[in-house]
């Protein structure tokens, strides 16, 4: 008797799941965005965090009731194949890979940027850096999901002790009179601010990737959602606060601003600070998302969205292997081509950017359709598909790299292995149609007629 397939082991709390929130959410952005909103709109620019915090809770709402309905593995995959068919949760699974092998060379290089600011290394350095931050992430996720898990907790502790080590350190160099004028630029910039700082906000679809590892899926992700929007809403509005207060953002550069703010605490050690931070802050951003993102490559290979070959669960381990692989593959080919092509920072974000914003257009419509919410709360998928769609156009050209990514795993198809093979029974009452050879998932109970 053959052993049973192997499964993804249900090995998740609510805390894990909040460390998993925060770490997928708590980016690059809280580094850089801080500074870059308050030189576009100064003062005023605390009105876009504060908005943009409160807007926060109808996209994550929805990604959590959408995965506390139903925990699978894949998360905004599933939603998608169940609501609006294998061709768009095709196309959500080929956008997940895009979003992570363009945007896992981004932020790593981000991080050794930093480095870069306290310790001197070449360009070549930095791009190395980048790609062992890269195969740092894979392996951790290679050993398991408590494993993961666990790292994902001590880097959100690490990454939260240090951003209110700063913002406390920082109190006493608050001026008030640094809050005045309030509107220096005017109210547009406040929007400009905004479009910039929505970036900070994406991750809250990402822990539905893991929703079948989930131990009690209906109470911890809601009560994990909740306390994550708020918890990751202060901090991003405290440090906006000290960069204002500090006028930090007037510092040149975007390291700058983080960097005046953490020398209050560590005086000269303040570039070091700053150095490690920005490594601790990505490196949780890639664990969380090697995480999710591999649980999405299997649930779409596994139904035919992708190559067999990727349909597989380590029997040891209990994780994607091969999608583990893939997307380590991947990233260091996209690292190489930015390398080689020099390409800009902006246009390395914006590719990615554009797969995510797309991701949560077919997520919210998802959501619109599946989801039976009574009260006010039913309005927050129309909330969540109506800010996306309005971010899209921000995205530019880069755009046109993710459409059509789309497209083709819109269009893809693979032939599936056989559910079953029926022999006819010469004998028997024909009764229906002869039974036609189907895709695995495709065959029901009631399609067969013996």
């Amino acid at each position: 008797m053959s052993a049973p397939n192997p499964v993804l082991r249900k090995a998740m709390t609510m805390r894990y799941a909040v460390a998993l929130y925060m770490s997928s959410v708590l980016g690059s952005g809280v580094l850089v965005l801080p500074g870059l909103a308050a030189q576009i709109a100064g003062p005023a620019s605390l009105v876009a965090w504060v908005a943009l915090s409160l807007i926060s809770y109808p996209l994550a709402y929805t990604f959590a009731s959408l995965s506390a309905r139903k925990p699978e593995s894949g998360g905004v995959y599933s939603f998608a194949r169940e609501s609006l068919g294998p061709g768009a949760a095709n196309a959500v699974g080929w956008l997940f890979i895009l979003w992570y092998v363009t945007g896992a060379p981004a932020v790593t290089v981000i991080a050794a940027s930093y480095l870069a600011y306290a310790f001197p290394l070449t360009r070549t350095e930095i791009f190395l850096i980048a790609g062992i931050l890269t195969l740092g992430a894979f392996l951790v996720n290679y050993r398991g999901i408590v494993v993961s898990s666990r790292v994902q907790l001590a880097v959100i502790i690490a990454i939260v002790g240090l951003l209110i080590t700063a913002v406390v350190a920082s109190a006493p160099s608050v001026d008030p009179a640094n809050f005045t004028p309030f509107f220096p630029n005017g109210l547009v910039p406040i929007g400009v601010s905004a479009a910039l700082i929505f970036w900070s906000y994406l991750g809250y679809e990402n822990v539905s990737n893991v929703a079948e590892e989930f131990k009690n899926p209906e109470k911890d992700f809601h009560r994990s959602i909740l306390f994550s929007v708020i918890v990751i809403g202060l901090l991003y509005i405290s440090v906006a606060v000290a960069t204002i207060g500090t006028k930090a953002y007037t510092a040149a550069g975007s390291v700058a601003p983080f960097a005046v703010i953490l020398s209050n605490a560590l005086g000269i050690y303040g570039a070091v600070g700053t150095a490690i931070l920005a490594v601790i802050i990505i490196f949780g951003t890639m664990n969380a998302y090697t995480t999710g993102i591999s649980r999405v490559i299997y649930a779409t290979a596994k139904d035919g969205g992708l190559p067999r070959l990727l349909d597989h669960v380590n029997v040891k381990t209990q994780v994607p292997d091969r999608s583990l692989m893939l997307l380590l593959g991947l990233s260091w080919t996209t690292l190489l081509l930015f390398y080689a092509f020099d390409v800009p920072l902006k246009t390395e974000l914006l590719i990615p950017s554009g797969a995510a914003i797309l991701v949560y257009i077919i997520g919210s419509s998802s959501g619109i359709k599946l989801l039976k919410i009574k009260g006010a709360k039913k309005l927050f998928p129309w909330i969540s598909l109506a800010i996306s769609i309005i971010m899209l156009s921000f995205v530019g050209w880069p755009l046109l790299i993710s459409l059509t990514l789309a497209l083709l795993g819109f269009l893809y198809r693979r032939r599936g292995p056989l559910r079953a093979q029926v022999t006819p029974d010469p004998g028997a009452q024909n009764t229906g149609p002869p039974v036609r050879m189907s895709r695995l998932g495709d065959l029901s109970a009631e399609d067969i007629h013996w």
